[in-house]
């Protein structure tokens, strides 16, 4: 991912404190000579892998570190060498390293589609189209729901169970389920980007993290 440059994209007002977008902080702890990464964004699913994966394929090792989550706000900090057991020395890959992360945070990230139901009204509709998304593996996050003069117009804003962008195959098959005419995708359908998989990898870390699954990470209490 480095290696391909990922964190060269349009410049945007993302790596801040305010705003919508992740706060990253690259800094030093010239006292104990480690480099600190400080987090601060939107809690989702797989977030502690990604930046990981992301700190791992730049070739840095991470050694001690704090991972709060709370009230859908995240808190990760990190402190890293290069493999080569030195910190991060120039204003210049600090800035890169920030960058890539904001990347990787960002890449899996999905507010969702939004899917528009329109029909007549009839008794058990509703469940049977939560159902319907429920069963093909979508996580909804929002929906409207209306009703007038016996037609239905609901809205809902759906992601897979991840949070991830959900698979144009998917929807075209809810369709099928539902009706073309009824179901409409509001929006643009992506075809989704393979993220790193949690297979087994050599990933580098000092003495804080252990063998044990991301999954199983709530809160990690800092080490000295």
């Amino acid at each position: 991912m480095f290696a391909a440059r990922d964190f060269e994209r349009p410049q945007t007002d993302s790596v801040k404190e305010n705003g919508t977008g992740p706060y990253v902080v690259v800094s030093d702890c010239a006292d104990r000579d480690y480099t600190v990464i400080t987090v601060r964004c939107k809690d989702r699913p797989k977030l502690l892998f990604d930046i990981v994966f992301a700190l791992t394929d730049m070739q840095y090792v991470v050694f001690h570190g704090t991972v709060i989550a709370g009230l859908n706000e995240a808190y990760q900090e990190y402190y890293i060498r290069h493999v080569d057991g030195f910190p991060i020395s120039s204003e210049a890959e600090r800035q890169r390293v920030a960058e890539c992360l904001q990347a990787a945070i960002e890449r899996r990230a999905s507010e969702g589609l939004e899917l528009e139901l329109c029909t007549d009204d009839r008794f058990g509709l509703l469940s049977e189209i939560t159902r319907i998304l429920r069963e093909n593996g979508l996580n909804i996050k929002r929906a409207e729901i209306s009703t007038k003069d016996g037609k239905v117009k609901d809205s809902f804003l759906v992601t897979d169970v991840s949070g991830n962008p959900v698979d144009p195959k998917i929807v075209h098959l809810i369709q099928q389920q539902v009706g073309n005419t009824e179901l409409l995708v509001r929006g643009k359908l992506n075809v989704p980007q393979k993220f790193p998989q949690e297979t087994p990898r050599s990933f580098l870390f000092g003495s804080f993290f252990k063998c044990r699954s991301f999954q199983n990470f709530g809160l990690v209490k800092s080490h000295s």
